[in-house]
C-alpha cells in the first residue's frame, strides 16, 4: 500500500503499558509507523488515536483511533527512539462535531479501500 509521509501527533497504548504521547512518521491505509521511547515486541497490540488535519481530510480535522498490531521494530541507537511499523486491523472515527455526513462519507470511503 502506498504510504503517505505525516507526522502527526499520536496517542499510542500499547498492550500492558501506559499511554504515550508521540508523533507518527507516515500512514497507509492498512498501516501507522510512529515511535516510542521504549522497545515493544513484534505481535504486541496497540491502539493510536491520531488527527488528520483539514488539509489532508479537505473539511474539519479527523480524529481516527486505530487497532492494530506490531509488525516491525527498528532500533538504530540505543538512545534513540524506536520506530514502530504496525498494521491496522480495525478502526473507529471518533466525533468531535456534529456532522453525521462526514463521518458516514468518511467510513464509507476507507471501508472501500480495504
Amino acid at each position: 500500500m502506498r504510504r503517505f509521509d505525516m507526522r502527526l501527533p499520536a496517542i499510542v497504548r500499547v498492550e500492558g503499558t501506559n499511554e504515550f504521547h508521540t508523533e507518527t512518521l507516515n500512514v497507509s491505509a492498512r498501516g501507522v509507523f510512529f515511535y516510542l521511547d521504549r522497545p515493544v515486541n513484534a505481535g504486541t497490540k496497540a491502539e493510536v488515536t491520531l488527527t488528520f488535519p483539514p488539509h489532508v481530510t479537505l473539511t474539519d480535522a479527523v480524529r481516527v483511533r486505530f487497532s492494530a498490531r506490531v509488525i516491525r521494530v527498528e532500533s538504530p541507537l540505543p538512545s534513540a527512539r524506536i520506530g514502530v511499523a504496525a498494521m491496522i486491523e480495525d478502526y473507529e472515527f471518533l466525533r468531535s462535531t456534529d456532522s453525521t455526513d462526514l463521518f458516514n462519507t468518511l467510513q464509507d470511503e476507507w471501508k472501500s479501500s480495504h
